[in-house]
């Protein structure tokens, strides 16, 4: 078995952003872009130091935690809610490679944060920044 870029958008990338309230068209386009043909994000990444499909680091990560959801405690129980119970506890980037719906969210908050939709090279630039 495998998993097709129709399966990513269909079963994770649109009912992840449907739950988040963030669906638009232009938006699942962009994350899965940002998965299949970012060189800098994706899945056929150079880069070692992220992690999951959308090769979030870790500091990344913690950021999004310490410095936007924060200061946004509904979308940070919506973002926690996609969470293992424990195993988000103990150790919180795992999430980010084991859970598909938890990465397109990290994700999504990127594009969130930065206050505006942008293409997959935009996204790129974003994440190595």
């Amino acid at each position: 078995m495998y998993v097709t870029a129709e399966h990513l958008r269909d079963q994770v990338i649109e009912p992840t952003l449907k739950y988040l309230g963030a669906w638009q068209s232009t938006t699942e386009a962009h994350l899965l872009d940002a998965v299949v043909n970012a060189p800098e994000l994706g899945l056929f990444c150079t880069r070692s130091d992220g992690m999951g499909i959308f090769n979030i680091t870790s500091t990344q990560h913690r950021d999004i935690w310490d410095n936007y959801l924060a200061f946004n405690p509904d979308m940070a129980s919506k973002v926690r809610g996609l969470a293992s119970q424990r195993a988000f506890l103990s150790n919180p980037d795992n999430e980010l490679k084991t859970n598909l719906s938890y990465c397109t969210a990290i994700a999504w908050l990127l594009y969130q944060r930065a206050g505006k939709v942008v293409s997959g090279g935009e996204l790129e630039r974003m994440a190595t920044a």
